[in-house]
């Protein structure tokens, strides 16, 4: 509850009202607007409201493997979750919101089983200065979720949360989820005095997703590499190099992930009004749609220095995609929103950096410090339409990247007036653009730019440092990002401007246009919306940031100390999660997803906790 919302009523002369045991009158704030917690007051109707949320988990990982004959083996494995949760929301239907409809409660109910088993033939063989590795297999996965819901109102009972109890049904529905895949794959690992190593793989993959004639998808990789330092020629620098490997790989894979389970078929929606039922088309049928396929070609190095002290990697990959599966948004005239497809092609370009070495490992002290860092760049070089509609903050254009903004562009606060300003295009007397662009305080008239800023980072990834000594270590592990712009969603909600009663604002608010503050960025207050929350690049926000992911001080008891109760041995910790995190947005969590949008993300958990491992 707000904190400016009182609790009690009370007179016009700062006195609490009372009622007839003279007691105070919680006030559940009826004259409040109803977007501003109208007939809520938490301190009064917690104790009689009841939420519960209960989840039970059960998994099991089994295997069996099998030698046939010197070196052939069989191997079979079987793994499956299986959980239930069950929720209850109550209100009472003596105080609160819920009290106008003689309470209300509803539960749901949701299982969710799934299930891999593998089965595996590998048969290993070395001729001479030859090794052989093959292997043939299935893999199996099936998932299902069925969810059922039901709430009534009008509680007979008021002290008995119980959907039973409710004289009235309110609502009610269940579905489920079935989704299985199956793969069948082969692998072939060859190589020749352990310097020389080749591979290649293939795997045909169905997915419940697709119709039965496009279901199947073929994929493939080959690769190789080279252990440089095991030649002759470098054996001169046998003293420093531990080893020295040039790697390269290209293959096909593929990506059935578009949302929904049921990406083939059409979908339809029961609806009814005023007593009569219908069932309405929710989703077109897309009988074609099929695999999308991923062509990854890598290139890079691995290293290891000093008897392995230091060691690292670098890497160089393009990924080029292909039938990509895309939702593309329809016009609301058809009555859909958007159409399942195949469509366009994209390129990814990268590097990625791996860094690992011991600083000091001397007199019982010992330092290391481990890096990684990536970077890519993302562009479309196909597309089934030269103008793709817009999608969110985005518009896929060729040649462009599919996470650069394409939104309306923020030019600040009239001076004169306080009203906001946007960009628009100027036109002449005919309509035709003149390639200027003005400003315009109406937010409906304001056009879409492709803004120069991405929500891909330049750089990002993590560092970690640990330092041990006589049993023992601290260790702390990084994660960071660098570059990148987010639409921030989340202080947009508080940003309003007057025209919400009963919401309170945001501390900008405090930098409002007023006559004597006339060069600010935050326009003048108003009774009616002027749409400067709205989206546009005034919420456009750098997200870079660098969080401390873990810091964890532990000490393992001295052998001698532990061998008399026959454990091997005993550890004592003491760890922080997310401790602090810096970073520039004015957001919830910094680390949301690649969407350039926020999503009310909270941040993560910051925990702190102990406790004791011991090993027999």
């Amino acid at each position: 509850m707000p904190g400016f919302y009182p609790i009690y009523e009370m007179n016009t002369d700062g006195s609490y009202k009372l009622d007839e045991s003279g007691d105070r009158i919680y006030d559940f704030g009826s004259y409040r607007p109803s977007g501003s917690m109208a007939n809520w007051n938490l301190p009064a109707t917690l104790p009689l409201d009841k939420s519960e949320r209960m989840k039970d988990e059960v998994s099991g990982r089994t295997f069996l493997e099998a030698t046939i004959i010197e070196g052939l083996k069989f191997k079979t494995s079987f793994n499956f979750d299986l959980i239930n949760y069950n929720t209850l929301d109550y209100t009472n239907p003596k105080l609160g919101p819920a009290k106008e409809n003689g309470g209300g409660v509803s539960r749901m109910n949701t299982r969710t089983f799934s299930w891999t088993w593998n089965n595996i033939v590998t048969y290993d063989k070395t001729i001479g200065e030859h090794h052989f590795n093959v292997l043939a297999g299935v893999e199996a996965y099936s998932y299902r979720y069925d969810e059922l819901t039901a709430s009534r109102s009008k509680m007979a009972q008021p002290d008995m949360p119980e959907l039973v109890v409710g004289s009235q049904l309110t609502g009610g529905s269940g579905y489920r989820i079935d989704y299985a895949l199956v793969g069948y794959l082969t692998q072939a690992l060859y190589d020749y005095q352990n310097k020389y190593f080749f591979s290649a793989s293939y795997r045909r993959d169905g997915s419940s997703r697709f119709a039965p004639e496009t279901r199947w998808g073929n994929f493939w990789s080959l690769g190789t590499s080279w252990r440089i330092d095991r030649e002759e020629f470098m054996a001169s620098t046998s003293d420093w190099l531990s080893a020295l490997t040039l790697k390269m790989s290209y293959g096909a894979q593929g990506n059935d992930n578009l949302g929904t389970y049921y990406a083939s078929k059409g979908l339809y929606t029961i609806v009814s009004n005023l007593g009569e039922n219908a069932l309405v088309s929710d989703r077109m049928a897309t009988p074609n749609l099929k695999w999308e396929t991923n062509l990854n070609f890598n290139v890079g190095i691995d290293f290891s220095l000093f008897n392995n002290r230091f060691s690292g990697s670098f890497d160089f990959f393009t990924r080029r995609s292909k039938d990509l599966l895309y939702s593309r948004p329809l016009a609301p005239s058809l009555g859909y929103g958007s159409i399942d497809e195949n469509v366009g092609a994209l390129k990814n370009t990268g590097i990625e950096m791996v860094l690992n070495g011991t600083i000091i490992n001397q007199n019982g002290w010992v330092w290391k410090l481990g890096m990684n860092l990536t970077h890519y760049k993302n562009k479309v070089t196909d597309l089934p339409l030269k103008d793709m509609p817009q999608s969110g903050v985005n518009k896929l254009q060729v040649g462009r990247s599919v996470y650069d903004f394409y939104m309306i562009e923020w030019a600040g606060v009239d001076p004169e007036n306080g009203d906001p300003l946007w960009y628009k295009d100027e036109v002449d007397a005919n309509k035709n653009p003149t390639g200027k662009r003005v400003t315009t305080n109406d937010y409906d008239s304001a056009d879409y730019y492709y803004i120069n800023k991405s929500s891909l980072p330049k750089v990002y990834g993590g560092f970690n440092t640990s330092l041990s000594w006589k049993g023992f270590d601290l260790s702390a592990i990084f994660a960071y990002s660098i570059g990148g712009y987010i639409y921030n969603r989340d202080i947009t909600m508080i940003l309003h401007n007057g025209s919400l009663e009963g919401r309170d604002w945001s501390t900008e608010i405090l930098k409002r246009w007023t006559p004597d503050n006339r060069y600010t960025d935050v326009p003048a207050l108003s009774t009616t919306s002027n749409d400067w929350n709205s989206a546009s690049t005034r919420f456009l926000q750098n997200n870079s940031y660098m969080r401390l992911k873990n810091l964890t001080l532990s000490y393992n008891l001295p052998k001698q100390w532990i061998s008399k109760l026959s454990l091997s041995s005993v550890q004592v910790y003491v760890q922080g999660d997310n401790l602090f995190t810096i970073h520039r947005n004015q957001g919830l969590d910094p680390e949301q997803g690649i969407t350039g949008i926020t999503y009310y993300r909270y941040p993560a958990m910051r925990t702190i906790s102990g406790g004791i491992n011991v090993s027999f």
